[in-house]
């Protein structure tokens, strides 16, 4: 029996060993897609406790305490920090295959030096320990980035947002990058509430009017150079029911048009509608605003990232009592191949279509992304349309091993970009160890079952590239 977590944890055979331990251990991190508070990140500041390290915000352990019939005041409630700390502590040991039991051993190994399994046992000697840490200077949110070798980092931020903390960290700090990444998800949300209002926001930041389709994708394009020009290279989209409806012009014009009047006391119309526009009409004018963003960003050479397959707010209940982002969200299951194609072919057929990276939350839709791939694959570059890597409710071993072996059956695997946290908390960044260990060892596997000769030149620089190099060329940082 191996001892838990040991140097070789999920390193099943020796070619994985050596891949691990020569070339993707020692590779810095470009994390292009996580939630992280640039504010936080300028501000350095210490975390009070483990408990606001740890559960501050992050959704998916509060899942995992409501399955374990933790009270909600102990999760998000205004219990005390030790009694919060302790529930999550009672959590972790029924949390047998849950990938929320690796991140936690990494997190307290790599960042405090913690090897002992954690459970109710060790829990207040492991929050005391981790407290005192946790006020040295060394472990201000700077440096626990910088402990993990991340020298990347790409936060999501709204086209209206001022970058005020982008800009100073971009003057200021050296040992790594914070840029932004443009998510417009806003500005498509013609039937959510405070639409209007945030129009009105979008134009004062863009400082012009915006009062048609024109005007605001002229706004939205504005404010893209202002990104461009503080060190945005990503785009970020939320793709959620329908993806693709055809729309001229005109149209979406009418629609933008129509939501600007419309009276936000009374939004229901009718059954189906919301602000006098259906979803068909939202998703017309989402699809159509999306194919001329997307031409912007081929134009700046920009990465799009098309995350696809999320029912959000799922317990009315609790929207209620807490808002979003707070756990409530699952997979959606809905066929949407034909309109992601018709998407991606509205720039393609101008020869605008921009390099893209397509994500599935419900892992059924894996393959048919897999072989969506292939379609818009152009030859400008290499890997131009990547299969993202697992994301949130894939995000585990399982679900990481299926990621890649869809892409190394449907496309170029050695050009693969990576692993990503897609993180609110600063202690993610382990999470880039897990997946390099899970990688390596199904390079392994293969190499070892006689599938693939060992080469350790060429598989060597694969891993290292898939780790770190691939991110960066493909972001062109």
């Amino acid at each position: 029996m191996r001892a838990f977590m040991d140097e070789d944890f999920l390193l099943t055979n020796d070619v994985a060993k050596k891949l691990y331990h020569d070339h993707a251990e020692k590779m810095p991190i470009v994390d292009y897609h996580n939630h992280l508070s640039p504010k936080e990140i300028y501000e350095n500041k210490n975390y009070e406790s483990i408990t606001d390290a740890w559960l501050g915000g992050d959704h998916y352990k509060w899942r995992a305490m409501r399955g374990n019939g933790i009270d909600e005041e102990k999760i998000t409630g205004s219990a005390a920090s030790y009694d919060k700390f302790e529930a999550w502590a009672s959590t972790i040991p029924e949390l047998f295959g849950n990938p929320l039991y690796h991140w936690t051993g990494l997190e307290l190994k790599r960042y405090f030096g913690i090897d002992t399994p954690f459970g109710p046992k060790t829990a207040k000697e492991t929050y005391d320990k981790c407290n005192e840490l946790l006020q040295k200077e060394d472990f201000r949110v700077r440096d626990l980035l910088v402990k993990m070798n991340v020298v990347e980092l790409c936060t999501t931020d709204d086209p209206a947002d001022s970058l005020e903390y982008h800009l100073k960290l971009k003057e200021e700090e050296t040992r790594f990058h914070v840029r932004p990444s443009y998510r417009p998800e806003k500005a498509m949300g013609i039937r959510k509430a405070g639409y209007a209002d945030y129009i009105k926001k979008l134009a004062e930041v863009a400082e012009c009017e915006i009062t048609d389709y024109d005007s605001l994708v002229a706004a939205l394009t504005k404010r893209l150079d202002f990104f461009y020009e503080a060190g945005c290279r990503i785009t970020d989209h939320s793709l959620e029911g329908g993806i693709y409806k055809k729309c001229t012009k005109k149209e979406a014009d009418a629609i933008f048009k129509k939501r600007l009047v419309a009276d936000e006391a009374n939004a229901e119309t009718a059954e189906d509608e919301l602000y006098g526009l259906s979803q068909s009409d939202e998703v017309k004018f989402k699809g159509c605003l999306l194919t001329d963003l997307a031409k912007e960003y081929h134009k700046r050479d920009m990465v799009m990232q098309l995350h696809i397959g999320a029912m959000r707010n799922n317990s009315t209940r609790m929207f209620n009592r807490l808002g979003v982002d707070c756990g409530f969200d699952s997979e959606d299951d809905f066929n949407y191949a034909a309109e992601l194609s018709a998407l991606l072919d509205s720039a393609d057929i101008t020869g605008e279509l921009p390099k893209t990276i397509l994500y599935c939350l419900n892992p059924n839709d894996m393959e048919m992304l897999g072989s969506m791939l292939g379609n818009f694959q152009d030859g400008s570059c290499p890997g131009k349309i990547q299969l993202g890597p697992a994301w949130w409710f894939c995000d585990h071993k399982t679900g990481m091993e299926r990621q890649m072996q869809t892409l190394m059956d449907y496309g170029v695997f050695s050009r693969f970009t990576g692993m990503l946290t897609d993180s609110r908390s600063f202690l993610s960044f382990s999470r880039h160890e897990y997946f390099r260990r899970i990688l390596c060892n199904m390079v392994g596997e293969k190499v070892e079952n006689g599938e693939y000769p060992w080469d350790e030149e060429f598989l060597g620089q694969m891993i290292e590239n898939i780790c770190y190099y691939n991110a960066k060329n493909y972001l062109g940082i």
